[in-house]
C-alpha cells in the first residue's frame, strides 16, 4: 500500500488514526460491530491490502450486473477528482450514510482516506440526519434521492451534498432551491468509479446540461447513448444504456435509459423526462409506460396508483 492512499491527516470523528489503528478498527468493526460496519471494516482490510485492485459489483447501467475488478490507483484518482472540484481540504468534516457494500459508499470512504478528511459513520437509513446530533453539522455528504426526501428540515446542516443513484426528480429539486445546503446531482456508475458529471441544482425549472469533471470525455454511439472516455479512471471506453442530448464532448443531457424508450409510430418518448415533467400536477403516484397498439407500434399510458398508503413516495 502506498502511503498516498492515506492521508496522513485522515480522521474518524476528530480522531486522528494511524495505519496500524485503522488496520485494529476494521477488525473490530468487522468481528463486532453493526451490519453496516462489518461493510465498513471489510472494505478498509481491502484498502490496507498490498493488492492492486477491489472487486465490486455494478448494478447494471450498462448492461447485466457483474463483478468487475477497479484498480485502486484508478479509485485515488476518482477521488482527488472530486477533492478538486468540491475544494474537499485536509479536516473537511463528511457524513458517511451510504451502505459500503456498493461503490458509492466505498468511495465516500476512499474520498476521506485519501484526502483527509474526517469522516463521521452513521448507519445507512431512510432518514440518516435524524439519528445524529441536532447540533452537529458536515461540510461534505452523499446520498441518494429517498434520503433527501426524508432529511428536507434537516438538510442546512450539510454544506455541500451530492445526489446520485437515481435522476432528481423536480419536486425534490423545488424543495432543495430555498435551503442553504449547496446540492448537486451527479452521474456516474461503478464502471466508472462513481461520478463523472455533475450539475449544481439551481431551481427546479432550469435544466442545465451535466458537465465533465477534468479528462472526461463524452461522445453517442448509434443508439444516441452516452460513451464515456476517462482514462485516469477507467482503461477503456465505457458504452452506457443512458439516452442523452451532446452539448459537447464535455457536457449533455439526460433524456432517459434506452431499455424503457417507448416508440410510437416512429417518435421516441422517454418516460423519464415525461414523469418530470407531470410531476407535481399529477397528485397521486404514477408511471409512464407503453402497451402495443396495432396502429403507432406502442401506445404511451399512465398508471397511478389511487389507493392512499404513506410509505407510497413520488419516483425519482
Amino acid at each position: 500500500m502506498k502511503d498516498s492512499m492515506i492521508h496522513p491527516e485522515f480522521k474518524i470523528k476528530g480522531r486522528p488514526i494511524s495505519r496500524k489503528d485503522l488496520s485494529e478498527l476494521a477488525y473490530s468493526f468487522i468481528k463486532e460491530g453493526e451490519p453496516y460496519q462489518v461493510s465498513i471494516g471489510s472494505f478498509l482490510l481491502d484498502w490496507l491490502s498490498p493488492k492492486n485492485s477491489i472487486v465490486v459489483n455494478t448494478s447494471g447501467s450498462t448492461g447485466t450486473p457483474k463483478s468487475i475488478s477497479l484498480l485502486k490507483e484508478h479509485m485515488k484518482n476518482s477521488a482527488l477528482a472530486t477533492g478538486a472540484y468540491f475544494n474537499l481540504t485536509p479536516g473537511t468534516t463528511c457524513l458517511h450514510c451510504l451502505p459500503c457494500e456498493y461503490i458509492a459508499g466505498k468511495m465516500m470512504l476512499v474520498r476521506a482516506l485519501v484526502l483527509g478528511l474526517d469522516i463521521h459513520f452513521v448507519e445507512p437509513s431512510s432518514a440518516p440526519l435524524k439519528s445524529i446530533d441536532n447540533q452537529k453539522s458536515f461540510d461534505f455528504c452523499a446520498m441518494v434521492p429517498l434520503q433527501v426526501q426524508s432529511s428536507f428540515d434537516e438538510i442546512d446542516r450539510l454544506k455541500k451534498l451530492i445526489i446520485g443513484g437515481t435522476p432528481v426528480s423536480k419536486e425534490v429539486k423545488k424543495k432543495l432551491f430555498p435551503k442553504k445546503t449547496k446540492c448537486f446531482e451527479t452521474y456516474g456508475m461503478t464502471e466508472t468509479i462513481t461520478h463523472v458529471a455533475i450539475k449544481e441544482i439551481t431551481s427546479e425549472f432550469e435544466q442545465p446540461p451535466f458537465k465533465a469533471l477534468p479528462n472526461v470525455f463524452f461522445s453517442c454511439d448509434k443508439r444516441g447513448c452516452l460513451v464515456i472516455e476517462a482514462p485516469l479512471v477507467v482503461m477503456e471506453k465505457v458504452v452506457t444504456n443512458d439516452i442523452v442530448d451532446l452539448v459537447s464532448d464535455q457536457e449533455f443531457h439526460w433524456l432517459g435509459r434506452y431499455d424503457n424508450v417507448i416508440n410510437s409510430a416512429g417518435v421516441k418518448l422517454f418516460p423519464e423526462t415525461i414523469e418530470n415533467k407531470l410531476m407535481p400536477p399529477v397528485e397521486s403516484p404514477f408511471i409512464i409506460a407503453g402497451i402495443d397498439d396495432e396502429r403507432p407500434g406502442q401506445k404511451l399510458i399512465l398508471i397511478r396508483n389511487l389507493i392512499p398508503h404513506k410509505n407510497l413516495i413520488w419516483p425519482v
